[in-house]
């Protein structure tokens, strides 16, 4: 479990890489998985729904024609205990992915790619996805 922002996702990637490189028996078993805990909670009274997308949320606001309080959280430290249960450790409400070894290879070429020695694949990873970068953390 990392922050749902974008430090969380570097850090997803290099536990990712992590296991990879020396507990690949436990993504081969499939013992891994990533828990997604929301990035935002939208609260109105004692109503609240919590999104791991911007665009969701806004989906959602536009389409009830009423007035909700954002909330963005920053990281799971940001959360109350209970929220921090209701969205992402209760097995009833929580989102979690099964890493494959797929995933696992794929962190581990990115992040060789982008902390390695050889500056190369950094400069062309950097120069193919630059443009897609949005919303990093404003």
């Amino acid at each position: 479990m990392t922050d749902a922002d974008v430090d969380g996702s570097h850090i997803r990637v290099l536990l990712l890489t992590f296991f990879y490189r020396y507990m690949r028996e436990l993504i081969e078993n499939g013992y891994v998985y990533i828990a997604q805990p929301p990035l935002y909670g939208v609260k109105r009274g004692s109503e609240i729904h919590y999104f791991l997308e911007e665009d969701k949320m806004n989906q959602f606001i536009q389409s009830s024609n009423k007035k909700w309080a954002i909330q963005r959280y920053k990281g799971l430290g940001e959360m109350d205990p209970e929220q921090l249960w209701e969205t992402t450790m209760n097995p009833e409400n929580r989102t979690i992915l099964q890493v494959s070894i797929e995933d696992a290879l794929q962190a581990d070429q990115i992040f060789s790619d982008l902390m390695g020695e050889n500056v190369e694949p950094r400069k062309e990873f950097i120069q193919t996805y630059a443009r897609y970068a949005t919303n990093l953390d404003i």
